[in-house]
């Protein structure tokens, strides 16, 4: 079977002469999506004050895309495998950007969140088909190296957002972090569409319906996870409210298994959530994003709130994270398929811990950049191994709900390490004191390190099948 999937692949890759070109502009659309939560983090104060809003309707700026876009995740990658990826790819893209213009003209609090759950809409739909194309066009060490320049691309986005954001609303305004992504989203749409050949949708039968009900399902179900999560930050993890909602998704879940088990034409293959490639690279996407958000959260408010730093050197700061994370990726990308999936994953995790552990133990502004730059690197390793892992081995027919499932687990990650890190440090982000702060590092620190143990338990060696 391994054969038969890496000799289809082969021929894919082979029938894109240009593909190197298509996986930049690939890359620049899932920066763009990136970008938008981090761009726009850094733009709040100001949007706040122009449109009045509430301090519900500011924290719903930031939750209405990530629900939006974890929360639809696994629908855009099983609407990839079934109408072909490009048609995905390019809708997302128009959805997207319209979307970032409607945001940008936002008068009231309406439209501005009307706005960003209609970017979600379109980043659910253009990131799992973007990253299904990528494996479609790759295959073996090609496919490696692809997906470090892919995680280089994302992973260093959250830290560019933060020098974008500042340098654009200290510039021309709020609405252009919105407005830049119109004339990028309209360029890489003409590109696409004349680059990217016509590709029907890769299925062992004749193509089947989407499966309503399983959609809907897991959709719900998605949407209230990533509300609990991003809710227990707030109000508590262990309230009544919290595990209520964490129930109602488990139970959507289960409904959606069981669904799976007697549609006529499912939406997945449910076994393929327990491969042991998938179910790894699964919780390296969550770990890696989590401790992301852990570097952006703990550095961005650390820099702010404890130092009074603006936020355009705030954003100067994290020039060296963000170049950081983008080299460890790509290395890891060139060296994996020699070192391995095992030893490259905790050696990131582990470079994650120590990266943590410097802030930790010296709350000095050069002992911060000089940590979260190393934990940037681990971590940019780390989404490399993920990726690779999980979608190393799957079937063309599969690689649309794959990418869906590796996404949607970089959403659940995000929105536990915001929750987690924003409870730990919100001693120092009300008050005087760093100590919250120094909290948070040594917490993420402990994860790194701990998730190098299980990862070094769980991940595949270069021999193990499945």
């Amino acid at each position: 079977m391994t054969e038969e999937i890496q000799g289809t692949s082969a021929r894919v890759a082979a029938a894109h002469p240009l593909r190197w070109r298509i996986l930049g502009f690939l890359g620049v659309a899932q920066l763009m999506l990136i970008l938008d939560v981090t761009v726009v983090a850094i733009a709040l104060p100001h949007i706040e004050t122009d449109l009045g809003l509430s301090r519900q309707a500011v924290t719903w700026t930031v939750s209405a895309y990530t629900l939006a876009f974890g929360g639809l995740m696994l629908l855009g990658g099983r609407t990839a495998d079934l109408i072909g990826a490009k048609r995905v790819v390019l809708a997302g893209l128009l959805v997207f950007t319209a979307a970032s213009l409607t945001t940008g003209l936002a008068g009231s609090a309406e439209v501005l969140l009307g706005g960003r759950v209609a970017q979600g809409v379109g980043a659910a739909m253009l990131s799992p088909s973007a990253l299904s194309l990528v494996v479609s066009m790759f295959d073996g060490d090609e496919r490696n190296k692809a997906l470090g320049v892919w995680s280089a691309l994302g992973g260093g986005g959250a830290a560019l957002g933060v020098l974008l954001g500042g340098l654009l609303t200290a510039g021309p305004g709020w609405p252009w972090v919105f407005f830049v992504n119109v004339p990028i989203g309209l360029a890489i749409f003409v590109a696409l569409a004349w680059m990217l050949p016509r590709q029907p949708a890769v299925t062992p039968r004749p193509r089947p319906r989407l499966d309503v009900l399983g959609a809907a399902l897991v959709t719900a179900s998605s949407s209230v996870l990533i509300y609990a999560v991003d809710r227990a930050g707030d109000h508590g993890w262990f309230t009544a409210a919290s595990g209520g909602f964490v129930l109602v998704a488990v139970v959507g879940y289960l409904a959606f298994a069981v669904r799976q088990r007697t549609a006529a034409s499912p939406m997945m293959d449910v076994v393929l959530l327990v491969r042991r490639p998938v179910a790894t690279g699964t919780f390296l996407i969550a770990m890696a994003t989590a401790l992301m958000v852990a570097v952006f959260f703990l550095g961005t408010f650390y820099f702010q709130h404890g130092r009074d730093y603006g936020a355009l050197l705030t954003g100067l700061l994290f020039l060296p994270v963000a170049g950081a994370t983008m080299l460890g990726a790509d290395l890891t990308g060139r060296v994996i398929a020699k070192a391995g999936a095992r030893r490259m994953g905790v050696a990131g995790l582990l470079t994650a811990a120590v990266g943590m552990a410097v802030p930790a133990l010296s709350m000095h502004p050069g002992s911060v950049v000089a940590g979260i730059a190393i934990a940037g690197a681990g971590t940019g390793a780390v989404f490399v191994v993920a990726s690779a892992t999980a979608l190393g081995q799957v079937a063309p027919h599969e690689a649309g709900i794959a990418s869906g499932i590796v996404s949607t687990f970089h959403e659940f990650g995000a929105s536990i390490g915001a929750a987690v890190i924003s409870s730990v440090a919100a001693a120092s982000i009300v008050g005087d004191t760093l100590s919250g702060f120094t909290d948070g590092f040594v917490l993420a620190s402990a994860a790194a390190a701990a998730a190098a143990l299980v990862a070094a338990v769980l991940t595949p060696g270069r021999t193990d099948a499945t």
